[in-house]
């Protein structure tokens, strides 16, 4: 047995309304279902359920959600999502990224790039004290 993928995450909200036209209007979600208390949304692969809470515990460390686009589209999304939302922490890894904070302080990242590519960047930049585990690039 083994594990295939992400099913779905889900993040705590305090207004539906306002997350929603976040992750649709900035970030390009679909909607697929909405009940009083939550929804559903796609965002490319990902399933993303959105579920109103009264507990809302942000979390002071780097664990965050990265999000991919799709190839050349970084530098537009990135203005759009910048013009919308709060930036939590400066780019400091390989490829372009935009680490930016959802209306209830949801901790997201916007990343072009993959493993594939952040592996080839180790092998010809190497980081101190740390070991690639295989020297194929993932597929």
């Amino acid at each position: 047995m083994a594990i295939s993928g992400v099913n779905h995450i889900t993040l705590a909200v305090s207004d539906l309304s306002r997350s929603l036209q976040f992750y649709e209007d900035v970030l390009g979600a679909r909607r697929a279902a909405i009940w009083p208390r939550g929804a559903y949304l796609e965002l490319g692969t990902l399933w993303l359920c959105l579920e109103v809470s009264t507990e809302m515990s942000p979390r002071g460390d780097d664990s965050h959600i990265a999000l991919s686009c799709s190839p050349g589209g970084f530098a537009d999304l990135a203005r759009k999502i910048a013009a919308s939302a709060r930036l939590w922490k400066d780019n400091r890894s390989e490829g372009a990224s935009l680490y930016f904070l959802d209306p209830d302080g949801h901790k997201l990242e916007l990343h072009e790039g993959d493993l594939a590519s952040r592996l080839a960047h180790y092998r010809t930049h190497p980081a101190p004290g740390m070991t690639l585990t295989d020297a194929k690039t993932p597929s």
